[in-house]
C-alpha cells in the first residue's frame, strides 16, 4: 500500500520549483529518465540538490541541463502523485489493486482509469472556450499527441487539463488545493453516461473525460 502523502506539505514543496523557468532543454528520453530516477523517492525540493550533484559527477553531465530535466520530472511526478491520492481518498474511488499497473490508477463506479494532468496545449490551436464546448475533439487530440514514453496507451483516461489566465499553465500543477476542489466536484457528480467514448484506428475503444482546473 502506498504511503499517504500530506497534501499541504507536498503543495509547499512543489511551490519551491515555481521560481525557475519551465525549460526541459531536450526531449524526454529513457537515458535521461534513467539518470534522474531518484526523483521517485525524493519528495522534498532540498533533497534533490545533492543527488543531482552526484549524477553530474558520475556521468560527466552538464549541471544546468541535468537541473532543468530533473526539476521538471520531479515536479510532474509529485504533482501527479498528489492528484492520484486526492482521487483515491474519495469514497467513490478505489485504488488499483496492482500499483505498478501503468494502465489503471483507480476505478470510479467500477470503471478503470489512468489519470493524466496536462497543461492546455498551445498546439491544439483552438481557444479554451472552444475546447470546453468540444471536449471530445480535445481528448482525441490529447490521445494522438501523448508522449511516446512509458505512459503511452489508448485505454481509459481522465485528463485533468490545467489552465492559467496569465499563460503559465504549468504552475497550476502545484496548486493541489485547487486541483482537490475540482476533482472532488467532478467525482461527486460523476456519471458514466457523461463519459466520451472513443474508437481508435486499430479499432480499440476507450472512455475518457476532462476535468478542467482553471486559475
Amino acid at each position: 500500500m502506498k504511503q499517504p502523502i500530506a497534501i499541504q506539505a507536498l503543495q509547499t514543496e512543489l511551490g519551491k520549483r515555481l521560481a525557475y523557468p519551465y525549460i526541459w532543454g531536450r526531449k524526454q528520453n529513457d537515458e535521461w529518465d534513467f539518470y534522474t530516477n531518484f526523483i521517485y523517492k525524493t519528495p522534498t525540493w532540498e533533497a534533490l540538490m545533492p543527488q543531482m550533484a552526484l549524477v553530474v559527477q558520475k556521468h560527466n553531465l552538464n549541471k544546468r541541463a541535468l537541473f532543468n530535466y530533473t526539476i521538471n520530472r520531479w515536479y510532474n511526478f509529485w504533482s501527479a502523485t498528489g492528484v492520484e491520492q486526492i482521487f483515491t481518498n474519495l469514497d467513490d474511488v478505489i485504488p488499483a489493486v496492482n500499483q505498478k499497473d501503468r494502465l489503471i490508477d483507480f476505478t470510479i463506479h467500477k470503471i478503470p482509469f489512468d489519470h493524466k494532468t496536462t497543461v492546455f496545449p498551445k498546439y491544439f490551436k483552438k481557444t479554451i472556450n472552444y475546447a470546453k464546448h468540444n471536449e471530445k475533439e480535445l481528448i482525441t487530440w490529447l490521445y494522438a499527441n501523448q508522449s511516446s514514453q512509458q505512459r503511452h496507451h489508448l485505454k481509459n483516461r481522465l485528463f485533468i487539463v490545467v489552465y492559467d489566465s496569465n499563460g503559465s499553465h504549468w504552475k497550476v500543477k502545484a496548486n493541489l488545493t485547487l486541483l482537490k476542489a475540482e476533482i472532488e466536484k467532478y467525482v461527486s457528480n460523476f456519471s458514466p453516461n457523461k463519459l466520451h467514448s472513443l474508437t481508435f484506428a486499430d479499432h480499440s475503444q476507450a472512455l475518457s473525460d476532462i476535468i478542467w482546473v482553471i486559475q
